[in-house]
């Protein structure tokens, strides 16, 4: 069975498609990404990928491996199945965050090693480094404090979860 996808689900596909185009990466892999945050099931085989998305199949499997090695999808397979699926990999947006973590110290480093070749008499040649190190510096040294708060936080929702009902009705 063919899954159509309402238009508010293609234009949440779109919007998710231009948002990485915005940040240098391929529309394509936006667009996987959108579908695979809203499609039911969860999981997608590359072949209902394409036909949802319009897409060619060597389209699909290249932007799925880079959305892969992003951290973002991952490959999967249900028993029974001799096709592989793919689905949001859990965790994703927390260890995407990390690896930005990983990144904002390379930056800052690179900021250290421009301003040890940059005399300091020259302040006017220094002001583009120190505001590259002062930036990634503080974000180096926040985002750690506020991904812990996130773990703490999405602990507590998880355990209220369990704890909760599974549904609750309210009698009018």
């Amino acid at each position: 069975m063919k899954q159509v996808p309402q238009l508010e689900h293609q234009q949440f596909v779109e919007t998710v498609g231009l948002s990485f185009e915005m940040v240098g990466l391929p529309r394509m892999a936006g667009r996987i990404l959108g579908w695979l945050l809203i499609s039911n099931p969860p999981h997608q085989s590359p072949s209902e990928l394409a036909a949802v998305l319009q897409a060619s199949k060597g389209s699909i499997s290249t932007m799925t491996r880079l959305l892969a090695q992003l951290g973002l999808i991952e490959r999967t397979s249900l028993p029974g199945q001799r096709r592989d699926y793919f689905r949001i990999k859990p965790n994703a947006w927390a260890e995407l965050t990390k690896q930005r973590i990983t990144q904002i110290k390379t930056f800052r480093e690179i900021a250290e090693q421009g301003l040890k070749l940059i005399d300091s008499e020259t302040p006017h040649l220094r002001q583009r480094l120190e505001e590259m190190h002062g930036v990634h510096a503080f974000l180096e040294q926040e985002l750690p404090l506020m991904m812990s708060r996130w773990e703490q936080h999405s602990q507590g929702l998880q355990a209220t979860a369990v704890n909760e009902p599974a549904a609750t009705q309210l009698i009018i």
